[in-house]
């Protein structure tokens, strides 16, 4: 039975993420490591979105940026201006392919395309099973979400951002390819927090998705509906959907890092790394990622990893007020972006502000929703 320093279990953004920059440390090359997925990861099966000031080491798979976004409800509708900031889009499989080519350069690396069966933490390493093999090691990155974890208790709101995403081509010139649609909830609410997202790539060529901040998934032909609607109302008549992605990713302030070990350590979805407010992964996996590598050189104890903030709390009172009145997102989210500063809005999502910029976004919301949701907090803590 082989032998390996780490083992990924699972191989998805968090985990792709935490290896190439062990990799480009150049730290880790003593040590064995093994991916292990059910995905070759050769399919383009996502989109990742995010905004950043400066240059990233992802840089040479960014496939668009944008210097403008629009926000819209059914009121008004604002265009931001969002420098320091630039949104940027990266596509799923340029990702994998940079990753991977990366990895099949380093002799200590390997992949293994086969779904994780069994994890057992002994007293001196982990065990762990595939499908056809098995293998030891010292530690593990566990990316593989429960979902019954966090369905199974009532303690912590759950919603979902779940989605359905159309990439499309028109025969005319529709789309502007400086600004992307950031959140339109001009869209009918039907009860619940729902918006559309366009990221134009040319003046011809957009991914549209319909998305919901909600506690139920919906029939494929709802998405599908909605974002047919949203193309008229846009004008475009003749168009091909060039492809189709769909998504489903946790919003809740469980504390999956209590399922932390000694020797296991949950990351991406599975370890909450989604920021809970939004849904948003990208950037908090590239922080948490970056803290983890570090963490790494100091530290062998995984149960000292996590790090509680004063964004936690700011996420779970939003998300149970959600949780009870699901219909109110639209204000909430409105009320923000209608006279606030979108730098600093974006500032406060990457949980970057001091307190005295926190109080200037939160007093943009709506102060008695957030008052009751303060009052009934206690009961989280």
């Amino acid at each position: 039975m082989k032998h390996y320093h780490y083992i990924f279990t699972g191989s998805g953004l968090a985990a792709l993420m935490t290896v190439y920059k062990m990799l480009q440390s150049e730290k880790f090359k003593d040590k064995n490591i093994l991916l292990t997925d059910e995905s070759p990861k050769k399919s383009n099966d996502r989109t990742w979105c995010f905004w950043a000031k400066e240059k990233t080491i992802w840089e040479a798979v960014i496939s668009q940026k944008w210097n403008s976004a629009l926000f819209a409800n059914e009121d008004f509708r604002r265009n931001l201006e969002l420098q320091p900031y630039q949104y940027k889009m990266i596509q799923g499989i340029d990702f994998y392919d940079f990753v991977f080519e990366a990895i099949s350069k380093e002799k200590n690396i390997t992949f293994l395309n086969e779904k994780v069966t069994n994890i057992n933490e002994l007293e001196n390493h982990v065990y762990v099973a595939t499908e056809n093999n098995s293998f030891t090691c010292d530690q593990v990155f566990n990316s593989i979400y429960n979902k019954n974890t966090v369905a199974t208790q009532t303690k912590f709101p759950v919603l979902q951002q779940h989605f359905i995403g159309w990439k499309i081509k028109s025969e005319e010139a529709f789309f502007n390819p400086q600004q992307a649609t950031f959140m339109d909830f001009s869209v009918a609410q039907k009860g619940n927090t729902r918006f559309m997202y366009v990221l134009p790539t040319s003046k011809t060529e957009a991914l549209l998705e319909y998305t919901l901040f909600s506690h139920s998934l919906l029939t494929t032909a709802e998405y599908e509906d909605a974002i047919k609607e949203y193309i008229e109302k846009l004008g475009i008549k003749n168009y091909e959907i060039v492809e189709k992605e769909q998504g489903s990713i946790p919003m809740t302030c469980y504390p999956f890092w209590k399922k932390n070990t000694k020797r296991v350590l949950n990351i991406g979805t599975a370890g909450g790394w989604t920021k809970a407010s939004t849904g948003y992964t990208f950037k908090n996996s590239d922080k948490k990622s970056s803290r983890l590598v570090d963490f790494l050189q100091h530290q062998t104890d995984f149960r000292k990893f996590h790090r509680k903030n004063k964004f936690w709390f700011y996420d779970l009172l939003l998300l149970d007020i959600l949780d009870r009145q699901n219909e109110l997102g639209s204000r909430i989210f409105s009320s923000m972006f209608k006279k606030g500063n979108p730098a600093l809005i974006f500032k406060f999502l990457d949980e970057e502000t001091s307190l005295i910029e926190d109080i200037k976004v939160i007093l943009k919301c709506p102060k008695l929703l957030f008052i009751k949701a303060l009052l009934q907090s206690g009961r989280y803590l």
